[in-house]
């Protein structure tokens, strides 16, 4: 981790919550309305969140699953996601909230009139407008968790031992 946390604190609530009380609070308070207000389905909420985390290197963020009402996606939707152009899994509008979401994050100058006709023939103004403020929550917040070292400091179970070899 770049920053010191004191004993026995957790990192991101201390970064977020303590260091910078008044941004970070207001960053907690976003990052929340985006989980618990979206109303893109979870398949399609999850297709685009797991995409910015791989593209971000977040653990943490690669290792969580949104749940919504005690459901999350199946085991292995995070494979489907990295292989959406080729995945028959996914529906179209997952594909598309996975490849808007890698788009946005990594070439965002280069979303051309044909990406935006595909996108515009399966999401609402109004749901490309949300999906697009939960893809820069996402990659704001991912990026400072990753940057700082906070992904590896607050590791889920699954990825300990890999964090561990990443750090």
């Amino acid at each position: 981790m770049l920053v010191d946390v004191p004993e026995g604190k957790d990192p991101i609530s201390y970064v977020w919550g303590e260091m910078v009380p008044k941004i970070g609070m207001a960053a907690v308070k976003f990052s929340g309305a985006v989980y618990a207000d979206s109303t893109l389905s979870l398949h399609e909420f999850e297709a685009a969140r797991l995409m910015i985390a791989e593209v971000n290197g977040c653990v943490f963020c690669q290792d969580w699953r949104t749940d919504r009402d005690g459901v999350t996606v199946e085991d292995g939707y995070d494979d489907q996601v990295r292989t959406y152009a080729t995945s028959t899994v996914l529906t179209e509008r997952s594909r598309l909230a996975a490849e808007y979401a890698f788009r946005f994050a990594t070439d965002h100058h280069n979303l051309d009139e044909e990406f935006w006709e595909r996108m515009f023939a399966s999401y609402s103004q109004n749901e490309v407008v949300e999906l697009t403020m939960c893809l820069g929550s996402w990659i704001a917040f991912g990026r400072l968790n990753r940057v700082l070292g906070l992904d590896v400091a607050c590791v889920l179970p699954a990825h300990t031992q890999d964090a561990v070899s990443h750090a």
